[in-house]
């Protein structure tokens, strides 16, 4: 097992230690260990909104809800950040579409200089990218 599936395990296992051992109560540990893991990387705003969506999918009165939130999600989230401190450094937020694609960028090449005896089909020394005869070499007569 790896690094990453050990680490998780060690997180998931207050969750396994109160199962049976039964295939379907260990499926259900793992997902809750999951639901839970992936909350604590949520900042707040969007773990309250994501909880608020949980509470109208599962199938649990008010009551159960508080007590599930109580006793199994808000402690592995607590866990989650004592496990992992370093995934809960914040950084300042920026949304998907405040990031530039890498295509929106402006190719430039570096300042050419004239290459006279580079091949016309190698790749052009400004490391632009192209074959020389296309760049550098392009209007060389």
């Amino acid at each position: 097992m790896g690094a990453i599936a050990e680490g998780f395990v060690a997180y998931v296992q207050p969750l396994i230690d109160q199962t049976d051992g039964s295939e379907k109560q260990l499926n259900r540990a793992m997902t809750i260990g999951q639901l839970c893991f992936n909350l604590a990387l949520l900042p707040d705003d969007q773990q309250d909104r994501s909880l608020g969506e949980l509470r109208s999918t599962l199938e649990m009165d008010d009551d159960e809800f508080d007590a599930f939130l109580r006793v199994v999600v808000f402690p592995m989230i607590q866990r989650h950040e004592e496990m992992f401190p370093q995934m809960h450094v914040h950084f300042p937020t920026a949304t998907w579409q405040e990031v530039p694609s890498p295509w929106e960028y402006p190719k430039t090449a570096a300042p050419a200089e004239k290459h006279p005896v580079t091949d016309r089909y190698a790749p052009c020394p400004c490391n632009s990218g192209r074959k020389y005869k296309f760049c550098c070499g392009a209007t060389r007569h």
